[in-house]
């Protein structure tokens, strides 16, 4: 089976740089994070831009968003992390990660992920660690738990279970870790890849974790814990067929399909049940971000999502019917 896709839409004022992260957002609006230093919210019916931050002085390199659609968290190169609420167009949470001065062995936040119940986020550290922080706006920022992978090694991308009661890190060295946020435990450790994992995604069930490597591989995880607590079976397929880094992934609302993003300059969409490329879109640059509708796909579509990159722009992509 294939499927195909069309360039739906595209972004009416393009980033200046490239585009590192993107997120499609309960309220059908798009919000994407550029090497520029600016993060933009924009509408879906007509690629316009609704809102935007002034440029920070460094590039923006991390992005999550809340499931209601209502905030925004976004990191900057030096550690600095925002709240952003986009109802109101209002910086509520600032947080300088990096200031070793206001606490004690400050780690600066690399990638950072929003808990889906809104309380805490989660952010990287070079040093191999999880911070959980508060996501209050009267104690932004404040630092509630440590969560040690036991490795060293740069954390690439973090990212909460949809549930919020787990978050997943992946590093430069091609592990993943599975941290237990009740317990603070590392309850799952996986070596699947030979290289750096830049992306990680769930599916909406939170049964299954797909990680995306400079090893130009995607692997499929069974990250389901048994009754006894032991971890799920692990990696249960690998989906290749890019001849680049694989930089960015996304899983469907219905679990269905998996995006990847690469520096080959393409877009792959992915059956995951029958572990295969179903569609192959050619980009103008490296594709360093993308991001499903959160809405489930109408019957008989394959649903929509939006990509960024090298280039500056933000392009929404449409299911455009089956060729079995």
């Amino acid at each position: 089976m294939s499927l195909a896709f069309v360039n739906a839409l595209e972004c009416k004022e393009p980033h200046s740089d490239e585009i590192w992260a993107v997120a499609w957002t309960a309220n059908n609006t798009a919000v994407s994070a550029s090497a520029d230093g600016t993060v933009k919210q924009w509408d879906s019916a007509s690629g316009q831009v609704s809102m935007s931050r002034p440029p920070h002085n460094l590039a923006i390199v991390s992005l999550s968003v809340s499931p209601d659609g209502k905030f925004a968290l976004y990191n900057g190169l030096d550690g600095t992390t925002c709240l952003w609420d986009l109802q109101a167009d209002t910086v509520v949470g600032r947080h300088e990660s990096y200031d070793r001065s206001a606490v004690q062995g400050a780690e600066p936040s690399w990638s950072v992920s929003l808990n889906p119940n809104g309380a805490t986020y989660a952010g990287t550290s070079s040093t191999g660690n999880v911070n959980i922080y508060s996501a209050n706006p009267d104690s932004f920022g404040t630092r509630q738990a440590v969560l040690t992978s036991g490795r060293s090694r740069h954390g690439m991308d973090c990212v909460h279970s949809p549930d919020g009661t787990q978050v997943a890190l992946s590093n430069e060295a091609g592990q993943v870790f599975i941290f237990d946020l009740e317990s603070q435990a590392l309850t799952s450790t996986y070596s699947s890849h030979a290289m750096c994992v830049r992306s990680l995604a769930w599916s909406s069930d939170g049964q299954l974790l797909l990680t995306a490597s400079d090893d130009k591989r995607l692997i499929l995880h069974d990250v389901r814990s048994t009754p006894s607590g032991k971890p799920g079976s692990g990696a249960v397929a690998t989906l290749t067929g890019h001849s680049s880094w694989v930089l960015s992934t996304s899983i469907s609302p219905d679990g269905r399909l998996a995006a990847s993003g690469s520096a080959d300059k393409t877009i792959k969409v992915w059956d995951l049940s029958a572990r295969a490329a179903v569609s192959t879109l050619q980009e103008s640059g490296e594709v360093w971000s993308i991001a499903w509708s959160p809405k489930p796909p109408a019957p008989g579509t394959a649903g929509a999502f939006i990509s960024g990159g090298q280039d500056g722009h933000v392009r929404w992509w449409r299911s455009a019917g089956t060729d079995a």
